[in-house]
């Protein structure tokens, strides 16, 4: 495809900034709020990543497409992205075991993606004002998009869980594995899932919905609570089965919202940030034993870490080192523990995945 037959598209962000780019291909209109990943590789786990579920991807690094898609680096069964933006797309790919172009990946999956945007200066407008809701297309009358995109609900306050979420429980790992795990679905990774299995965890993966007896019927060793999309806030549910898991004093695991469910079902509260932490690159320092980790991190909400400093059954175990805000916390009275950021780390460093360990060093303990 050449340059010149791609139609003109843009940006238009919710105060009316407005920043001018092309169409990867598909014509259309896409809306969510806009943010930014800081990753170098691994475009693909973070496009098929349910915790993006209702947001524009803006990519900080400079050519994304160059190494087209494989069938096995994925987080969920579909993109989970609204939209892409970026400067440089890549329409040919030239890594072996690729199977195909991103463009024919998007193409598949009706996503909407511009190019040739300024992303340098669209991240620098969006890290000064804030994330905020944005459109993309290639329509250009602005009026009607400005009109549409006002009726877009933010992300505060905002229940995405049930996007994404399975809508049936099903099973992951060996039956006869030594562990059995209940986990939450809010959005779960696959990576997260392979971790369990690995370490011999058969889990059963149920809908957001789900009650606390329904997860225990199924015996566990213990819990997990996944990481996924929107505020926290509005999971009334979720955060009563934590509260009974918690009060039963079973092994619980929480990671990125299922960290911060944790937090609300304890009183602690949470609260949106200006930008958020998205990348493969964000430094962490372990409390406990003074080692710092390079974090794979996304999110757009965090736990007070105020509140948890002043609450008697908490205990901080991970802070973020570029501006200090919470990144884990473990119970001093229950065997309960959670990070902000994923140590599942696809794509990303594996400087964290020590915490699955802790989990069944946690589960053993129990069952001894």
């Amino acid at each position: 495809m050449k340059y010149t037959q791609r139609k003109k598209a843009i940006l238009l962000l919710a105060d009316g900034t407005i920043f001018e780019g092309k169409s990867v291909g598909t014509d259309g209109t896409a809306f969510g709020e806009i943010c930014y990943n800081t990753g170098m590789t691994g475009y693909q786990e973070v496009f098929t990543d349910p915790s993006y579920f209702g947001q524009l991807m803006l990519t900080t690094n400079a050519h994304i497409g160059n190494y087209g898609i494989n069938e096995n680096e994925v987080e969920s069964d579909s993109i989970k992205i609204s939209g892409l933006v970026c400067k440089n797309f890549s329409f040919n790919y030239s890594r072996e075991n690729s199977q195909d172009s991103l463009k024919n990946y998007f193409e598949k999956q009706n996503l909407m993606a511009i190019s040739d945007i300024d992303t340098r200066a669209v991240v620098r407008y969006i890290r000064d004002k804030g994330a905020m809701n944005a459109v993309i297309s290639t329509d250009t009358d602005l009026e009607s998009l400005k009109k549409q995109l006002n009726a877009v609900p933010d992300m505060k306050g905002l229940e995405l869980a049930s996007k994404v979420s399975t809508k049936e429980p099903y099973f992951f790992g060996e039956e006869n594995a030594p562990f059995k795990i209940s986990a939450l679905d809010l959005g779960i990774k696959k990576n997260i899932l392979r971790n369990l299995a690995k370490r011999g965890c058969y889990i059963k993966v149920f809908p957001y919905n789900t009650t606390f007896e329904t997860m225990n019927s199924f015996n566990p060793d213990g819990f997990f609570l996944s990481n996924g999309p929107g505020d926290p806030t509005p999971l009334i549910g979720a955060q009563e089965i934590a509260k009974e898991i918690i009060k039963r004093d079973l092994p619980l695991f929480g990671i990125c919202l299922g960290h911060q469910i944790i937090a609300l079902a304890n009183g602690i509260s949470t609260y949106k940030m200006h930008n958020g932490h998205r990348g493969i690159n964000h430094p962490v320092k372990n409390m406990l034993t003074g080692k710092g980790e390079v974090t794979s991190q996304n999110h757009g909400f965090v736990v007070s870490k105020e509140d948890v400093e002043n609450h008697p059954n908490f205990e901080i175990t991970h802070v973020h080192l570029n501006d200090a805000t919470l990144a884990g916390m473990k119970m001093t009275n229950k065997n309960c523990f959670s990070v902000q950021y994923h140590p599942e780390a696809s794509p990303g460093p594996h400087d964290s995945s020590y915490l699955f360990d802790q989990f069944i060093d946690n589960i053993k303990a129990v069952k001894k």
